[in-house]
């Protein structure tokens, strides 16, 4: 039987299909490397909610401490999304006589209009999630904020948001980061929720003593509040 032989002019498109092959896979790495990068997935994610809150006016004008509607937050690992009874608390929408129970803050705005039906129908309201970890990792709010960790560490600056978007990375390398070297990343916690607030060496502490440097000070609290910010698997991934 008589052996088939490529005719010669088929050599040099061998070398083209080499170069196109490895400059097919360096593409496919560069972009897979892109494409699942955290700050290409999810640093700048805002989705749009049923509701338009304003954080800027609500936590920024307002002053509304971030524990009024996320008030499990020292206490539990999640930080609760507020339910509508919260808002009620302000935008009481009005009865049949006209007359309102609670606050009555913008009662027949259209805007609010998915906060009355949720209010009359005992539903919640269907808010999208916007910082948003994987299944797979446990990560402890109240551990955190109970340590000096403010929420502008991991969400950014809330109380200037118009619409909530991520911030910050939240990849397990940044979180790394964090644990390795924690002490620049930690104030009194009863300054935890104020998001403007900036270190200032002769602010008097709850004993009535001046803050003074905040890496020494940083580094007594974590003495004095038995803090282990370890960077073992089994911390985040139970």
């Amino acid at each position: 039987m008589q052996r088939f032989l490529f005719p010669r002019w088929v050599n040099p498109l061998l070398g083209i299909f080499a170069v196109a092959t490895a400059a097919g896979v360096v593409f496919a790495g560069a972009m897979g490397g892109l494409i699942t990068d955290p700050v290409t997935l999810n640093v700048g994610y805002e989705p749009i909610q049923p509701v338009p809150f304003s954080h800027a006016i609500h936590a920024g004008q307002l002053k509304l401490d971030c524990r009024y509607c996320h008030n499990t937050v020292f206490d539990a690992a999640h930080a609760a999304v507020p339910p509508t009874a919260t808002c009620i608390n302000c935008h009481s929408p009005k009865g049949k006589d006209g007359v309102t129970a609670l606050a009555a803050i913008h009662p027949t705005s259209e805007k609010l209009g998915p906060i009355r039906e949720s209010w009359s129908l005992g539903r919640s309201v269907a808010w999208t999630r916007v910082h948003n970890l994987p299944s797979f990792v446990y990560f402890n709010h109240a551990a955190h904020v109970n340590s000096g960790v403010s929420c502008v560490t991991c969400h950014g600056r809330i109380d200037q948001m118009e619409t909530v978007y991520q911030a910050k990375q939240l990849s397990m390398a940044w979180c790394i980061s964090c644990h390795r070297k924690p002490n620049e990343h930690l104030r009194p916690v009863n300054r935890v929720t104020k998001l403007d607030w900036e270190w200032d060496p002769n602010e008097l502490d709850a004993d009535g003593n001046p803050l003074g440097d905040q890496a020494d000070w940083a580094a007594k609290h974590i003495g004095e509040s038995n803090i282990h910010p370890l960077i073992n698997c089994a911390v985040c991934h139970r």
